[in-house]
């Protein structure tokens, strides 16, 4: 296959749904040699955050002259970004390269077994264990977990420190109803003496990772109890254990993006503390302070001023809304917002309503988007509007400030349509 061929191969596999567990990806993986254990790797779960996260490792890292794999999802503007090193998506012939190795593994498994057919994320996982863990070995590994932890495909190799950057009710039908059975599942990617550093609101969640950090003989890094974080307006203190950094600015906006960044700080202060890595802090934090990260509060236009923000569940909008609040007060904001389907819609337009002076609403070209009509239907908002053509209504704003938002995939579509 060329890399059309193996990009439709790959996609096809749409079909076969989501089928949380672990077992198709063991199988195939100890028919590839098991390339999972040749990484040096850093696990990194949460509902929200771990892209943002990781890219502060990542940046951090590379400052420090170090060789970085990233695997994360969704891609915004071309696939390849699912599997990146130092941050530059890998190349067409390596995707082809793999989906060819990786193609007849998951053939042989579906006429072997009676584990059925691989599905898309685990096709990709696939490549990426095989590019990191035989063809392109790098320095350290950043793994960002796709739905969940504890049955998610990422969930089949043993890291040298793990992350859990939040805890949320976003995919609900799989992962549980209350945060307590999010947690349980999240939880599942603690290993045995390895470290996590973690950020959870919620005492009975907190509860129950300690019970199981226990459990395991793992150590706890947590933020407000073992890191603390103290903010001053766009600056903020960094504090653990015998470390402290004074006035750090991110390029990144909002409280939540500096709780993202000192739990990456933190994650890497153990990395140097156990020995994994070599750090020269200066670097190091100089490496977060330049970090940005596609589709988070990213201005892709000063004036009119244009922003996107991949906001697509509860918590995401309560961290949007702070920020935009905290920054952006003293404009008038009109929102674009779509959404895919199966998120709720009422308490995120309720949330977002409360920033939007105008309120529009479209639908793009995606399996999963909602219908524009349903999402129009969900919102009491006194100026609310129901638009098709959304690329001519972005190019044609001169307002004094468009928020685009309500999902990272809605983002992508419009980042891809703005380069062509």
């Amino acid at each position: 296959m060329n890399y059309d061929e193996s990009l439709a191969w790959i996609h096809e596999r749409t079909k076969f749904g989501i089928k949380p567990g672990i077992k198709r990806m063991e199988w195939m993986l100890e028919k590839l040699g098991n390339p999972e254990k040749n990484i040096t790797g850093v696990h990194i779960v949460g509902t929200n955050g771990k892209g943002s996260t990781l890219s502060y490792m990542r940046n951090a890292l590379n400052y420090n002259d170090y060789t970085v794999g990233s695997f994360t999802s969704p891609y915004i503007e071309i696939f390849n970004e699912r599997i990146s090193v130092d941050g530059k998506p890998i190349s067409d012939e390596d995707i082809a390269e793999l989906a060819n190795i990786i193609r007849p593994i998951s053939e042989d498994m579906v006429e072997e077994t009676d584990l059925g057919n691989a599905t898309e994320f685990e096709m990709i996982t696939m490549m990426m264990f095989m590019y990191f863990g035989k063809l392109h070995p790098v320095d350290v590994v950043l793994i960002e977990a796709g739905l969940g932890a504890t049955n998610d495909s990422t969930n089949v190799f043993n890291p040298v420190m793990t992350l859990l950057t939040s805890v949320g009710l976003d995919h609900v039908d799989i992962l549980g109803h209350t945060l307590l059975e999010i947690t349980r599942d999240k939880a599942g990617v603690i290993k045995p003496g390895i470290p996590l550093v973690f950020n959870i609101k919620d005492d009975t969640c907190r509860d129950y990772i300690y019970k199981v950090l226990d459990e395991e003989g793992s150590k706890g890094i947590e933020l407000e109890r073992d890191i603390i974080l103290t903010t001053n307006g766009d600056e903020f203190s960094f504090k653990y254990d015998k470390y402290d950094f004074d006035d750090i600015q991110l390029k990144m906006l909002g409280r939540h993006q500096q709780e993202n960044a000192s739990i990456a700080i933190a994650a890497l202060i153990e990395m140097q503390e156990r020995g994994i890595v070599t750090l020269d802090f200066n670097k190091m934090i100089l490496g977060v302070e330049e970090t940005t990260w596609t589709g988070r509060i990213e201005k892709i236009n000063e004036k009119p001023l244009i922003i996107l923000d991949g906001a697509h569940n509860n918590e995401a909008v309560d961290a949007l809304v702070e920020t935009m609040h905290s920054h952006f007060d003293d404009k008038k904001i009109t929102v674009l917002f779509s959404a895919v389907k199966g998120k709720p819609l009422d308490s995120m337009v309720y949330k977002i309503g409360m920033l939007a002076d105008e309120f529009y609403v479209t639908e793009f070209d995606f399996f999963k988007a909602e219908d524009g009509r349903v999402l129009y239907d969900a919102i009491e908002h006194p100026n609310k509007h129901y638009i098709k053509d959304y690329m001519k209504f972005i190019r044609n704003f001169n307002d004094e400030l468009l928020l685009i938002t309500g999902s990272l995939y809605f983002i992508s579509e419009i980042k891809q349509q703005l380069k062509d």
